[in-house]
């Protein structure tokens, strides 16, 4: 290990779709955490790992902040409460295009209430105009003494080492947490499960994404080398199970050809996958059924 070697955890904070998970996956260089445009498509900390020669970064992907109508959405702001409370490097995300708003600011002013070091980090900068970056650079300056401010697009990889170098200079120094061939600390279950619930989450409605939940009952491999792999999609009322399938079970049929795709990419192998849409009425607002679904 080289001298003064360091390694800590960040986590990016923001609204929802500010481009957290997107920024995650890129600098971990693989696929760690789903995304869509749907709000609340992160529910849980996921550790994506990211390795320099002088330094071991480990990104908690995070819910976006919200204010929440329901018991998972309550459970979800504590995720992100108590990762922020643990972490060493928060980065806060701010679209290069989109004005600060109130949601920024409040979010901005809950930072105070932890140790942690501080970045601002201006994502999407390839989706905007460069005056209209530098507005922003300058408006998100303006919010606080920021320990560096990055501009940075996932999609371009513009100042991804950049932003990887700022974060990994404010960690403590310490030996590596995790094994040089580490990149997630997600099971292969669970990230088969976001892969399906991912899947599922393009194209559907408003309100169905948050009622939506994935579980795994079975996945084994058989001798010749195929993967079965049988899967549960929860939702919280009959209308929305109908959604899900879609006429003649069209939907479904989409879902899981593009999950399968996904899996097999992720596994390497091929897949079988069974679906099955299942109810549990107002899981959200259930404690009993929040832990059997895994929150």
């Amino acid at each position: 290990m080289v001298e003064g070697f360091r390694a800590g955890f960040a986590t990016f904070v923001g609204r929802p779709n500010v481009g957290k998970s997107t920024l995650t996956n890129a600098l971990v260089g693989e696929k760690v955490a789903i995304t869509s445009s749907k709000p609340q498509t992160t529910r849980r900390a996921i550790r994506g790992v990211v390795h320099t020669p002088t330094g071991q970064l480990v990104l908690v992907d995070t819910p976006g902040v919200h204010r929440p109508r329901t018991l998972l959405g309550q459970r979800l702001n504590d995720v992100v409460q108590s990762t922020l409370a643990d972490v060493d490097v928060v980065g806060f995300c701010v679209p290069a295009g989109e004005r600060i708003g109130p949601g920024d600011r409040f979010i901005n002013e809950q930072l105070d209430r932890y140790p942690a070091r501080k970045v601002a980090i201006v994502t999407k900068v390839d989706a905007a105009p460069r005056p209209v970056v530098a507005e922003q650079l300058l408006a998100v300056s303006g919010l606080r003494d920021w320990d560096a401010i990055v501009p940075v697009s996932a999609t371009d990889r513009f100042q991804l080492d950049t932003l990887v170098a700022e974060l990994v200079r404010l960690l403590p120094e310490s030996v590596p947490l995790y094994p040089s061939d580490t990149t997630t600390d997600e099971s292969t279950e669970q990230r088969v499960a976001e892969l399906v619930r991912e899947a599922a989450l393009e194209g559907v409605s408003d309100e169905l994404p948050h009622s939506l939940a994935v579980t795994i009952d079975d996945m084994t491999t058989r001798e010749d080398g195929l993967v079965e792999v049988y899967a549960n999609l929860w939702v919280e009322r009959d209308s929305q199970k109908g959604i899900v399938i879609g006429r003649g079970g069209a939907r479904l049929q989409e879902v899981g050809a593009r999950a399968r795709a996904a899996i097999e990419e992720l596994l390497g192998a091929r897949v079988y996958l069974g679906l099955h849409v299942k109810v549990a009425k107002d899981w959200q607002r259930d404690p009993k059924q929040l832990g059997r679904l895994g929150f």
